[in-house]
């Protein structure tokens, strides 16, 4: 068990219920990464970090970095961001296709590769 599955095992089982189709769509969406925990948070890097997620009590935050945020802007009309982060309420369905492409493209960031 890596890090962020340890991350994620150790909370609530309705947390659980979020957070594992995050983490299994992120997994499936990096060509390469290595696991960690930054800022008490699930990260995955590579070189860098990519993104983070967290489960907070009614939302889900996803941190990208806030390049992804800017790029994304017109997708994340429907969700309170900040510089850095998304917040994604619990209540509502969860945009794994979304979080994967977000992931994908901070990949593709910060491994200075260009967009596809």
């Amino acid at each position: 068990m890596n890090e962020i599955e340890s991350y994620i095992a150790s909370q609530l089982e309705e947390r659980r219920q979020v957070l594992e189709p995050v983490h299994a769509a992120i997994s499936r969406a990096l060509p390469e990464y290595t696991p960690a925990m930054s800022y008490g948070m699930p990260t995955y890097k590579s070189g860098k970090n990519v993104i983070h997620f967290a489960a907070q009590k009614k939302h889900l935050g996803i941190y990208p970095g806030p390049e992804t945020i800017e790029h994304f802007a017109q997708e994340l009309a429907l969700y309170k961001t900040s510089k850095g982060a998304v917040q994604i309420p619990v209540d509502q369905p969860i945009p794994l296709d979304l979080i994967a492409a977000m992931a994908v493209w901070s990949y593709r960031r910060v491994r200075g590769l260009p967009e596809e």
